[in-house]
């Protein structure tokens, strides 16, 4: 019996060894294959980020500019009569003839305003962000679409026509497939051209992402367009969210159905528990594999180099999960940032994204509590934020997980936001509250002070020495001002065309003449900025640690480090200028600290609102 049992526990051990030894190969193996969906991608440390709104860019081909027919599918839905591109260099807020005419003020026109840029204009542009220092480009969406911003798809197959050289040929091709079957896609001209984008970018050793926004999509996509023809009989009435159907026996249109934050103009894609639902999860596959590996022989070097995925938070993450899975197979060293930002507006609370980034859905995400750090430190003069508070605001994302840290998009500006500039002139407001002149009449739209100015270049010295990487939302480097959405998607100033002064407001009121130029001095220091990054690793892939606070005098410093570097940032946060040579903590030894970018070359007073950098010897 004795020896029955001490066999039954022999044999048990043996499996327990068995099962243990099985499970840990298991496990490793499972890691490794996991391991190439959660790493983050190297070169993403090193990007500085620039932000291009195709549409209002640079017109690089006239011949391709929309056109009146172009307006149909979007709001807003009144047929138009009479309408012409607006030029380029035009004062913003003036109403041009054919606006005039149908009697609607500035915010309806806006909305109908066409620019022409295209796909032609980034590519004469690429010598231009070289020469800026930039290394990575996000694209807001570029798929064919009725909007001027594009978020609207008509269809995610294609690049929007107006894009490209030979926009009538690209809808005979488009009329020619099956959306649905990618073996009847074909290459339209706007598509090879993006394909010759992208060969460009990666010529000039730089990345590019694009924006994939599968939370909704515009009324004129293709299968959105066939629930609503068909009714219950359409094979892609479950893709949307519909609450009733069409009656062909009544004269009313009884078609219902939910619109992204009840916008009628962007249906909503269904969703179950695993994500969005059958058929169109397929289809974005699809979507996926086009553009990442172009020509689909394994090399993905002809691809996207990543994506920005748009309200990221209203998307079920058991997708995202596979949205990851799909672009790290194809190319395991792609960038996915998402946009996860507001978790109640109202009271100016943003999501906590480390759920995220936790290896499995985004190596980042678009860092806007940075923006909004930068806003309440070095602009807002009615709370006096202390350099206390910021560290707390700016700790909250430093218990992300360390990789995503270090990649994360810092994000002053973009098309979601009043322009950088324009917060200098409108203090005392978290970012994105109260930067629209049509829900806020009073909101400075000025040119900024040389003054305002300088507060800027601090500012950017803080984002380009900080944890994460820099992001540029275009035209802020040559000094564009504006408010939100629309007024920050103004054409972008370019210094070979001539624009008219800027004298208009859109409620009549009075304001100064400003001069639309570029800021060539602005310009010079963005160069510097970025150069700065580049010439020292601490800053891009150093550690961090805030290493000195001080409420009474407004001083804010940290430090970045590698083992063969070490570089000290100090700020003054104050309106007044503060001495920090007393400070023992910072400089218990100023000989083995060289001034390397600031606006003095003696440890003494450090002047309002300004920084300085300093290495160790």
């Amino acid at each position: 019996m004795k020896k029955a049992r001490k066999n039954e526990y022999q044999n048990r051990f043996i499996r327990c060894c068995l099962a243990f030894i099985i499970g840990s190969v298991l496990m490793i193996s499972c890691n490794r294959n996991l391991s190439k969906y959660e790493v983050v991608p190297d070169w993403a440390k090193d990007a500085i980020w620039y932000q291009i709104f195709p549409e209002r860019f640079r017109n690089g081909d006239y011949s391709n500019n929309p056109t009146i027919e172009t307006l149909e599918g979007t709001w807003p839905y009144d047929k138009q009569t009479e309408w012409q591109i607006t030029p380029w260099t035009a004062d913003w807020y003036k109403l041009q003839p054919w606006e005039e005419k149908n009697g609607r003020g500035f915010y309806y026109n806006a909305q109908l305003r066409r620019y022409g840029g295209d796909l032609q204009g980034i590519i004469d542009k690429l010598d231009y962000l070289k020469e800026l220092g930039v290394n990575a480009i996000y694209l807001t969406p570029i798929f064919e679409s009725a909007s001027l911003h594009k978020y609207g798809a008509t269809m995610y197959h294609h690049i929007d026509n107006n894009f490209g050289p030979d926009p009538k040929g690209d809808i005979e091709i488009w009329n020619s497939e099956t959306p649905d079957e990618p073996s009847t896609w074909r290459w339209t001209s706007a598509d090879r051209l993006f394909l010759k984008l992208i060969n460009e970018v990666h010529n000039r050793d730089m990345k590019i992402i694009i924006d994939g926004v599968f939370n909704h999509v515009g009324i004129p996509f293709w299968a959105f367009q066939d629930v609503k023809k068909k009714g219950r009989q359409s094979k892609y009435q479950g893709w949307f969210i519909i609450n009733s159907f069409d009656k062909p026996s009544t004269p009313e249109d009884e078609f219902k159905y939910q619109g992204w934050y009840g916008i009628p103009d962007l249906p909503e894609i269904s969703e179950n528990e695993k994500g969005l639902v059958f058929g169109i999860r397929e289809h974005i596959h699809d979507i996926v594999k086009r553009w990442m590996d172009p020509d689909n022989d394994g090399n993905p070097s002809d691809g996207i180099d990543g994506w920005r995925l748009d309200v990221a938070d209203m998307v079920n993450n058991e997708f995202w999960r596979d949205f990851r899975r799909w672009v790290k197979e194809i190319n395991p060293d792609a960038y996915l940032t998402g946009e996860v930002w507001w978790e109640d507006f109202q009271n100016n609370k943003m999501f906590d994204a480390s759920p995220w980034l936790q290896g499995d859905i985004f190596d980042a995400v678009m860092n806007y509590k940075f923006g909004d750090a930068m806003l309440k430190a070095f602009i807002d003069r009615k709370t006096h934020f202390l350099p206390s508070e910021l560290d707390a605001l700016l700790s909250e994302v430093r218990k992300y997980p360390k990789e995503s840290q270090y990649v994360l998009q810092n994000i002053i500006s973009s098309h979601d936001t009043e322009r950088f500039a324009s917060m200098l002139l409108n203090p005392d407001r978290c970012i994105d509250h109260g930067g629209n002149l049509s829900y806020n009449k009073d909101f400075n739209v000025q040119k900024p002070t040389k003054e305002e100015r300088n507060v800027q270049k601090t500012i950017l010295m803080f984002q380009f020495t900080y944890l994460g990487t820099p992001y540029i939302y275009y035209g802020d480097e040559v000094g564009m001002w504006g408010a939100d959405d629309p007024d920050n998607r103004k054409p972008m100033i370019w210094s070979d065309l001539k624009y008219e002064n800027e004298t208009h407001h859109p409620f009549g009121l009075k304001r100064q003449k400003d001069t639309v130029e570029v800021n060539k001095d602005l310009f010079r220091f963005y160069q510097s900025v970025i150069k700065l990054r580049k010439d020292h690793e601490s800053l891009r892939r150093g550690k961090y640690k805030t290493v000195y606070i001080d409420d009474m005098k407004y001083i804010f410093a940290f430090e970045r480090w590698t083992k063969d570097e070490k570089i000290l940032v100090v700020f003054n946060i104050s309106d007044s200028s503060q001495n920090i040579q007393p400070e023992k903590y910072l400089f218990p030894d100023p000989k083995k600290w060289e001034l390397i970018f600031g606006n003095s070359r003696t440890l003494g007073k450090i002047p309002a609102k300004s920084g300085r950098v300093y290495k160790k010897r």
